[in-house]
């Protein structure tokens, strides 16, 4: 575990420990199932994030790909009859496709990626409203679907705990991401086209394939998300489903060491900094403060988050400075001793 993550931990405990003094109720079993259970739908669409951001670009359409796609999931098993299964396949490769079409305008139109996604966010926001006729899609009085429901938004007995299975997938997601990140070429070429593009297609790194692949596995996470968030809130009215997440998301990368320059970020991180926003919701919740603070809470969690990687990077730029310095004397000094001859 990196310092960055250690610290974020140690917080997290604290804010924990701190809310618990203020209200017991913090550590009721109840409440600690479902604060579990948003940050295990809270943190897959928060990982889609960090690859995008990783890289280099920025993901603004979070919120409205989440918002299009459950529409569509839920369209398709309650109103077209197609089995969840064949949906469920459906709705992930709608989501690999707009990652594709994403990047593929990022590195081959050369358009920023604060525009492309910005013009998705509004583009997806729209068909999803165009798509329902602006109408609420939800389940209809009587359909179920025991598996599906049980797999996605269901809940095991684990040691006397109802762990939530949206916890379980963000596990095995996190899991799988981690050793991408950090355990493949893959994971390398991506932490090396985010610092450096220009010196990454130099040393033979194909920058543009890099880049997509990265907002194609964010696209997919986020299908994935849209999904258990269909599942979980049963209803969607596309209007306001998803707003905003993709700045929760946004949050949880930079809370986890997540830099907004790319080349930084580790998986473990951001999962850490989904888990202390959520602790931070519940704590608005608890102590009974309006619910339209939470945007001011994650504005200035955001804010903090970006003045201290702007200063750990001012400060690693002295310390590798301060290094330098003696090895220039070093070489310097035989031609001093030869001038001085």
């Amino acid at each position: 575990m990196h310092k960055k993550d250690l610290s974020l931990l140690v917080l997290i405990l604290v804010v924990g420990a701190v809310v618990a003094f203020i209200n017991p109720r913090f550590l009721l079993v109840g409440n600690l199932s479902n604060t579990a259970n948003q940050v295990g739908l809270f943190g897959i669409f928060s990982i889609a994030e960090a690859f995008v951001i990783i890289v280099g670009g920025i993901e603004l359409s979070v919120g409205s790909v989440i918002a299009l796609l459950g529409v569509l999931f839920i369209d398709l098993i309650v109103n077209r009859d197609v089995n969840w299964i064949a949906a469920f396949g459906i709705i992930i490769g709608g989501g690999l496709a707009i990652g594709l079409v994403h990047g593929t305008l990022v590195t081959k139109m050369r358009i920023q990626p604060f525009v492309v996604t910005l013009c998705g966010l509004l583009i997806y926001r729209g068909a999803a409203r165009y798509y329902t006729e602006d109408a609420t899609a939800g389940f209809g009085f009587g359909a179920s679907f025991p598996t599906l429901e049980w797999l996605t938004a269901g809940r095991t007995n684990v040691l006397g705990f109802p762990l939530p299975h949206s916890v379980v997938a963000l596990i095995i997601v996190t899991a799988v991401a981690w050793v991408v990140l950090h355990r493949s070429v893959f994971g390398r070429y991506l932490y090396a086209v985010g610092k450096n593009e220009e010196a990454a297609r130099y040393s033979g790194i194909r920058a543009n394939r890099v880049v997509i692949s990265a907002y194609v596995v964010c696209g997919g996470l986020t299908a994935f998300s849209a999904i258990l968030l269909a599942m979980y809130t049963r209803s969607i009215s596309p209007a306001v489903h998803g707003s905003f997440y993709e700045l929760y998301a946004i949050a949880a990368a930079v809370l986890g060491g997540c830099s907004l320059r790319g080349g930084e970020g580790s998986i473990i991180g951001v999962v850490l900094g989904t888990v202390l926003l959520q602790v931070l919701q519940n704590l608005v919740n608890l102590l009974g403060i309006p619910s339209s603070l939470n945007f001011a809470v994650m504005g200035t969690v955001i804010l903090v988050g970006v003045l201290a990687d702007q200063y750990l990077m001012q400060r690693s730029r002295r310390a590798t400075m301060a290094k330098g310095r003696p090895q220039a004397n070093v070489a310097a000094a035989p031609l001093e001793r030869a001038n001085a001859k």
